[in-house]
């Protein structure tokens, strides 16, 4: 194995950040510029192939879990003790905990509302800003020029009886069968949901429906707006959403790349709500490109 093949922490390693515990894991090395992605809400949201291929593009690569999600400090997933701008300080406590001055940071779903906060919050600590399948408008009723979630989806999404969140085998068969409904890979939903149950603190049903459901953020507080601050953005910005996503439809992605005065708009035929492992090479050329810096071939000995 080339020494300079990637190199991947083992699950589990915890990184203490803004006063809590992070649930990380890192690709790459470490001497490289660090590419920090929020969890949607776990870090399972991104996938491994892309990180893979961000790394074996020059870069060091850490994705983490929200709190109460995945590693990360979990206690009461019904009644968060903190908000919106607190993940937004841990993302940017992270950076320096981490060791760098900066990051390209990126965040999918929910975790792109997070990525956006930070980066409005803490300028100095980003370089660069990814933002997947997420919208400019925290949860709750949206803004009368976005589009909602595609009602017929959406009934048909939570008509369907919740799982036995204590039994893995039942919660990968329900993410499974919910993939097609909101235009994912049901192969892929249902591996990834089996890792997200292992990651889990506990069994709890509570525990278990923030990691897979991300209901912890229905329960935050997550004023004031910041729609209104985007013009404020001046690092590179790449947009990523799915041509048939239902819960975020694509013109929440043509709104939030509108409103980000050096934004990017990348739009996959083939994505719905999550990144697919096929996408991994588009999306990483793409955040390659916007971060400015030189790319290693993976000739060089990465994967």
């Amino acid at each position: 194995m080339s020494d300079r093949e990637t190199d991947r922490q083992a699950p589990g390693t915890t990184v203490r950040a803004d006063g809590v515990e992070l649930g990380v894991e890192t690709f790459g090395r470490d001497d490289d510029p660090l590419v920090l992605l929020a969890g949607g809400p776990t870090m399972l949201s991104w996938p491994d192939a892309l990180c893979e291929q961000l790394a074996a593009g020059g870069r060091r690569v850490v994705r983490y879990d929200l709190r109460d999600c995945g590693a990360s400090t979990t206690l009461d997933p019904d009644a968060p003790a903190y908000d919106l701008r607190d993940l937004a300080a841990d993302a940017a406590a992270l950076v320096g905990a981490l060791g760098a001055d900066t990051a390209h940071l990126g965040g999918v779903g929910v975790g792109g509302m997070v990525a956006q906060v930070a980066a409005l919050d803490h300028p100095n600590a980003f370089s660069a800003l990814t933002l997947v399948g997420t919208r400019p408008v925290a949860p709750g009723p949206v803004d009368d020029d976005l589009p909602d979630h595609d009602a017929t989806t959406m009934a048909a999404l939570f008509s369907r009886p919740m799982p036995d969140w204590t039994d893995r085998a039942a919660v990968a068969a329900f993410a499974a069968d919910g993939a097609d409904l909101l235009g994912n890979d049901p192969q892929q939903a249902r591996a990834t949901a089996a890792r997200v149950w292992d990651r889990a603190r506990s069994s709890a049903p509570a525990v278990q429906q923030a990691n897979h459901l991300g209901t912890v953020f229905a329960r935050l507080d997550c004023a004031p707006r910041w729609r209104e601050r985007l013009g404020e953005l001046t690092l590179p910005t790449l947009v990523v959403h799915g041509r048939t996503d239902p819960f975020f439809p694509v013109g929440n992605g043509q709104a939030l790349a509108a409103a980000i005065p050096a934004a990017r708009l990348l739009v996959l035929d083939a994505m719905g709500t999550a990144l697919r492992d096929t996408a991994a090479h588009d999306v990483a050329t793409a955040m390659l490109a916007l971060s400015g810096q030189p790319s290693r071939s993976a000739h060089d000995g990465h994967r």
